[in-house]
Order: structure tokens, then sequence, then C-alpha cells
């Protein structure tokens, strides 16, 4: 039997599913020093994802670095702490490279960030969104995204904390390591979906389409 995934997932279908935890290893960064080996590592793992994060303002005017950047593998995820470590020559090293798989979601966004903690030229990378749309799925944020796919529900109960505090909340590190981790977890799915062709795109009707011909309809 195909899987069944969806043009558009029910937002109200999500707090259904199962909440993503993260089962691997959370490695956290904060030294210059130790970046080289980290990214000699992850150079030679066969998918990586990508994400990052910045302090939220709640004030008019007021704009933060990017403070973390987040590449995980299928069993560890590392937490550049970019406030600390900042764009080091080898993590420049690794935003560059053209030979490991690479993988985002809206990505373009995430490197306008990166720019404005340093200076590199962005490598090749895979666009979850790009696949998204080449599948047929119009719904295309990492939530609905992984619940369609993947049948999980992943959290954003952390996204507007403060990424900047000294230690990092284990909450925190957990939320970081799963938004990158659900790229390779959707990449690598998507792409046997697409090798195979086991999957079959159920169209769900435009409610706010649907209400305005009802609408129309009976003012008629």
């Amino acid at each position: 039997m195909k899987k069944l995934i969806y043009n558009r997932f029910e937002k109200r279908r999500i707090n259904e599913l199962e909440l993503v935890t993260f089962p691997g290893k959370i490695v956290v960064v904060v030294s210059p020093k130790e970046t080289g080996r980290c990214v000699d590592y992850l150079l030679s793992q066969p998918v990586l994802g990508f994400d990052t994060e910045t302090r939220p303002s709640f004030k008019r005017g007021v704009h933060y670095a990017c403070s973390l950047l987040q590449v995980s593998t299928e069993d560890c995820c590392f937490l550049f702490r970019l406030n600390y470590t900042g764009l080091t020559p080898d993590i420049v090293r690794l935003l560059e490279d053209t030979t490991v798989t690479k993988v985002g979601l809206s990505w373009s966004n995430d490197i306008t960030s990166l720019h404005g903690v340093g200076e590199f030229n962005p490598g090749t990378f895979v666009e979850l969104q790009d696949m998204a749309r080449q599948m047929g799925i119009e719904d295309q944020s990492l939530v609905k995204l992984y619940a369609n796919i993947l049948g999980g529900h992943i959290s954003k109960r952390e996204r507007l904390s403060n990424w900047e505090q000294d230690i990092l909340r284990d909450s925190q590190k957990r939320y970081a390591a799963i938004d990158a981790w659900a790229c390779v977890k959707l990449y690598n799915e998507m792409t046997r979906l697409k090798e195979t062709g086991d999957y079959e795109l159920v169209i769900v009707p435009d409610e706010t389409k649907q209400n305005d011909e009802e609408d129309s309809t009976k003012e008629g």
C-alpha cells in the first residue's frame, strides 16, 4: 500500500500526533578552537541537516545577530554558539563545502542571518521546500512537512527563547537539535518516496475557497 501524503496538512491534526524527541547526542560548541575537529567529523558524514537560531527582539528597531548554527547527522547534532565562536574559518569551510549533501528548510533566510555574522560563499545546499513543491505539497513549514511525511509533531515552544543566554537550557538544546535533525529525516524519506514512487498525493480541498464558493451560491 502506497504512503499517503497531502498537499495540505490540517493544523488541527498535528496535535493528535506523537511529539517528536531527539534520539541522539547533542554537542554544544563554544570555543573557536573546537570548531575544526567538529567540522572535520561533520564533513565525513553522508547527509547533514542545517538550521539557525537568533535571539528574538521584542522592541522596535532592536535586532540581534544569528547566535546559533545547528548541524545534525542522523544521530548527533552540533550546536555552534556563534555568539561565542564567531564564524571561524572552519565553520566557513563547512558552509562553503560542495561535497557533502547539506539540507535546510527556507535556507536562504538562514544564509542571510549568517551573513550578519561573517562573510562566506554558500556551498551546495538542498532546499526541502523545493523538494516538497516537486511532490505537490503546498504546506512547507517544518512542522507541517514533518507531520505530513513522517507523522510526528514538532513542538515550537522554545522558538522565541533567548538564544544568547550564558547557558542554554536542555529544552532549548533539544529544540535546536530537532530542527536540524528533522531536515535529515525529511530529506531521506522524501528522496526514498521520489525514487520509488511509493506514495499517493491526496488533494485536500481549500476550505477558504470552498467557503467563498458556498457564500457566492447562497448570495446568487
